[in-house]
């Protein structure tokens, strides 16, 4: 290996450890968000008892176990105020990200590259981040994640796109594993952080995940360059052409038929999978286990997933690694719904069905690199990743509900959204052994029309 390749993919890797504090801010509110414990007091009200709940209990006859400020819930009195205010900060989350892939995806495709975009979201997500801590209400906290969301939307596909587009075909795939892994250090650090702050106040949980991605977004912008791809394919645009074309290659893309609907399918796939992905850990609560080590088997779960997907990319094709892994993951979500079934099953269905979801999501992710050309890949995925995240935005109600009446409402819809959201992989083209193109006509067949 050449001394510039090394650098390369040194290069790449830094770039793909954005992906580490993505993760910690996606799942974050497991722990800022948490249903806190609470129990009677003696002597008050004997209608009180662990059977009750406590907004139906009289003011002073119940108390919280752990001190007030360790959850959000509890701080600001929203155990009573309905599924909606308390899943407000989540959603809102999460739209920040569905607005913001919009806004920045196709700037990373035209007028900024994939480096300025990254660099610029990483700090937008740090800085909102670290301000989160100093929120007064649910009000301004919500707005902060929004931002914070906004602001992360772009990190994982700007830094997906530009650690694969800086090395060659031979190390694509190994290095997009890298992110993969990097995500669920990321995941599997939070846990441990709450646990030690689990006596203290929410607010620093943000500020020890945000502060050191602060650090990383400065030196981010010294170290990392420009994917050569983006520059090979802008080098011969003056930026006011770029400016009147932001939106051109994103028409074109959303325009064309075959192209359209190669991304609508894989979208529909992102979009189950990533509800099961993203509304397991969610609803590790109401299967009655302790919250940090269900959210360590989780992100633990993940680790094996790196490899299994390092094989599935490099030995079997896309297609059917997909339809696989989002029917298993359906599957075993729906066995989670089911009564009479022992904790430790449920507990095991509940990780295999997580471990499944989050292989087809890395699978989905480097799929959908090769389905789409450089001029639009960023857009592309951006795209894919909205659907991801509408995906995600929902599961924040679907768990409230299902822990208010019923599991169907959670594993049963995840299940069922799992198993046929897979399907539509059926739909697309195997990319297993092509060689990544450049512009839309070499992508797309010269009988194609548009719509």
């Amino acid at each position: 290996m050449s001394q510039s390749s090394s650098a390369q993919i040194l290069q790449s890797l830094f770039v793909a450890f954005a992906w580490a504090f993505d993760a910690q801010q996606i799942f974050i509110t497991i722990f800022t968000e948490a249903d806190p414990a609470w129990h009677c007091l003696k002597s008050t009200d004997r209608t009180c008892n662990a059977a009750s709940s406590p907004c139906s209990l009289h003011p002073g006859s119940w108390v919280w176990t752990s001190p007030s400020h360790t959850s959000t819930i509890s701080e600001w009195d929203l155990n009573c105020s309905g599924k909606a205010l308390s899943s407000l900060p989540t959603s809102a989350f999460f739209m920040g990200c569905l607005i913001g892939g919009f806004m920045l995806s196709t700037l990373a495709d035209s007028v900024l590259g994939r480096k300025k975009v990254l660099v610029l979201s990483c700090l937008i997500m740090a800085v909102s981040g670290a301000l989160t801590a100093l929120s007064p209400n649910i009000w301004v906290y919500s707005v902060l994640r929004f931002v914070s969301g906004f602001g992360r939307s772009a990190v994982t596909t700007c830094s997906l796109v530009l650690c694969t587009e800086a090395v060659d075909d031979k190390w694509r795939h190994r290095l997009s594993m890298s992110a993969f892994l990097f995500f669920t250090l990321g995941f599997l650090s939070l846990p441990s952080l709450a646990y030690i702050c689990r006596r203290s106040s929410w607010r620093l949980l943000y500020l020890f995940t945000c502060i050191p991605a602060l650090c990383y977004s400065i030196l981010l912008n010294f170290i990392a360059k420009e994917s050569p791809r983006w520059l090979s394919v802008n080098e011969n645009t003056d930026k006011a052409k770029q400016f009147c074309q932001v939106f051109s290659y994103m028409k074109k893309l959303v325009t064309t038929r075959s192209t359209l609907w190669k991304l609508v399918s894989i979208m529909i796939v992102g979009y189950g999978t990533r509800m099961v992905y993203y509304g397991m850990p969610l609803s590790v609560g109401s299967l009655g286990r302790n919250l940090y080590l269900s959210v360590a088997y989780n992100a633990l779960s993940e680790l094996p997933t790196s490899l299994a997907s390092f094989f599935l990319v490099e030995k079997v094709n896309r297609r059917s690694s997909l339809v696989a892994l989002t029917v298993s993951s359906g599957i075993f979500s729906l066995f989670c719904s089911v009564k009479g079934m022992t904790r430790a099953i449920k507990l095991a269905a509940e990780v295999i069905s997580f471990f499944s979801a989050c292989m087809a999501l890395n699978v989905t992710l480097i799929y959908s690199t090769e389905l789409f050309p450089t001029c639009v890949r960023n857009s592309a995925l951006a795209l894919v990743r909205q659907a991801i995240l509408l995906g995600s935005s929902m599961a924040p109600f679907l768990v409230a509900e299902g822990r208010r009446t019923s599991r169907l409402w959670s594993f049963g819809i995840f299940g069922i959204a799992g198993c046929c959201c897979g399907l539509f992989v059926l739909f697309l083209p195997e990319t297993k052994g092509k060689a990544l193109t450049d512009n839309m006509d070499e992508e797309m067949p010269k009988e194609d029309s548009t719509i």
